[in-house]
């Protein structure tokens, strides 16, 4: 064990100070201004996407732009709203939420570039559905399957094995905290009802996290603006307190202006995933008339992930002052905050939305695993084993210590996201001219279709059709 912490500890060091970091504000910058800063100008489409019904197949193959939009939300929605913010508070200071803000706004550009090429680059399915995402984009456009392989390994391990073990671990912390469960137990339950859900296929997935998903986040949300309202003149004031602290102006905890920065990315990343290579494997599987559809409704699940849910949960924790008690991090500090708002029964509210947030987590993270082992191998018995692997997980998870799991969590992470984004940066052009095709479509008052001739020397798109075609 001593081992294992020591080369997470190096390789955590050495990807989020000298590489991840300068990767993810370089190039989301750079999206950004390439493609003239489409997380802003397209903002309302986003909106207007996520509750459109697509009528162009007749095959009625795939899932809809919503719940392609949940089940990546479902993944992205979890222990990092809740746990992560606290963690990123008690370590890097109120400062870090600055950072998050920051990279999720460049990152919404990031994610509409990643799934856009994962729609352009989609596959389909035995199971009359689509599948896809950066190991798919990597083979087609770099004609570079060994690296596609490298990609799925790592995320079926990252997703549906570690990140996992992160859900299942936040969930057990919470329901012991509020209700003194044996962590064990609790685990054998969450792994019972995960396996009635993920033996079920894609369609089941998606099923269930587009009922879950809405529902817990307006609870937690409408929670968290009844505790603003009531505390509506301090807003202000605990803004400022996250800029100065951002900048190292006024540190009330935490490590300075490098700890926040650092924990900012850091958690950013993992709540919204922006760049990762996480999402695209959900953004695949919609059934839409154009890419660029589903890279404005992943690039707002980013927006809704942190500029809403985290934002929520930080004013909530710096609305108080335990977030300066020694000692408390993660949902402890969460629950400890909103007891110091709503009385002692936040605990077991919190506790409740936890499990809703990260067992949805756990849906959408087994099906990232699922589509990559399809890609590496079509094989039931890979895919039996991956299932009992990460119901294991999720025992383990509910078990072990805090640190550990989300060390592990960061490195694999890292990895994923340094690939991803060199990708993405070298085949990158392919989203930018989706993006124009689309937007070209608009201002004639069409409803954008695409076609695998309509980008000159784009290939290897066989999931759509020819110009003139009757269906793609």
């Amino acid at each position: 064990m001593g081992i294992i912490e020591a080369i997470t500890a190096w390789g955590n060091d050495l990807l989020w100070t000298y590489i991840l970091i300068a990767l993810l504000i370089i190039l989301g910058i750079f999206f950004t201004i390439r493609m003239g800063f489409v997380q802003f100008r397209f903002f309302g489409e986003m909106f207007r996407i996520i509750g459109e019904k697509d009528t162009v197949s007749t095959e009625g193959r795939g899932i809809s732009s919503f719940q392609a939009f949940t089940i990546s939300t479902a993944s992205r929605v979890g222990t990092g709203n809740l746990a992560g913010v606290a963690i990123a508070i008690a370590v890097g200071g109120p400062g870090a939420i600055f950072w998050m803000w920051i990279i999720a706004l460049i990152g919404m550009a990031t994610s509409f570039v990643e799934s856009t090429l994962a729609q352009i680059y989609k596959v389909k399915d035995e199971e009359d559905g689509f599948r896809g995402g950066p190991a798919y984009y990597i083979e087609k456009a770099l004609g570079l399957r060994w690296l596609g392989i490298v990609f799925a390994i790592l995320i079926t391990l990252c997703f549906g094995l570690i990140f996992n073990s992160v859900q299942s671990n936040t969930i057990a912390l919470s329901f012991e905290n509020a209700f003194g469960m044996d962590r064990g137990v609790l685990g054998i339950i969450l792994a019972v009802v995960t396996a009635i859900i993920i033996f079920g296929g894609v369609k089941r997935i998606a099923n269930v996290t587009q009922v879950i998903v809405p529902v817990m986040a307006i609870i937690y949300i409408g929670v968290a603006l009844i505790i603003m309202i009531m505390n509506i003149t301090q807003i202000p004031s605990i803004i400022g307190l996250i800029v100065s602290s951002a900048f190292g102006l006024n540190e009330v905890v935490g490590g300075g202006m490098g700890a926040a920065i650092m924990q900012g990315v850091r958690r950013g990343l993992f709540s919204n995933e922006a760049g990762m290579g996480s999402v695209p494997n959900a953004a695949a599987t919609a059934n839409v008339s154009h890419p660029a559809k589903q890279g404005f409704v992943q690039s707002l699940g980013v927006f809704v992930d942190t500029m809403i849910i985290c934002s929520a949960t930080a004013f909530m924790i710096l609305l108080t002052d335990v977030y300066t008690v020694e000692g408390l991090s993660g949902i402890e500090l969460t629950q400890a905050a909103l007891s110091a708002h709503i009385g002692d029964w936040a605990t077991t509210f919190v506790a409740i939305a936890i499990l809703l947030f990260a067992f949805s987590s756990i849906i959408g993270n087994y099906y990232y695993g699922e589509t990559n082992i399809e890609f590496i191998q079509t094989s039931k018995a890979w895919l039996f084993i991956y299932r009992i692997a990460v119901l294991a997980m999720v025992i383990f998870g509910s078990m072990a210590g805090l640190g550990l799991v989300w060390d592990l969590a960061d490195l694999f992470m890292g990895m994923m996201a340094v690939i991803n984004l060199i990708v993405i940066f070298i085949i990158g052009k392919y989203a930018y001219a989706a993006l124009n095709d689309y937007h070209e479509q608009r201002k004639a008052n069409k409803d954008p279709l695409f076609y695998r001739d309509s980008i000159e020397g784009l290939t290897h798109a066989e999931s759509w059709g020819l110009k003139g075609e009757k269906e793609r």
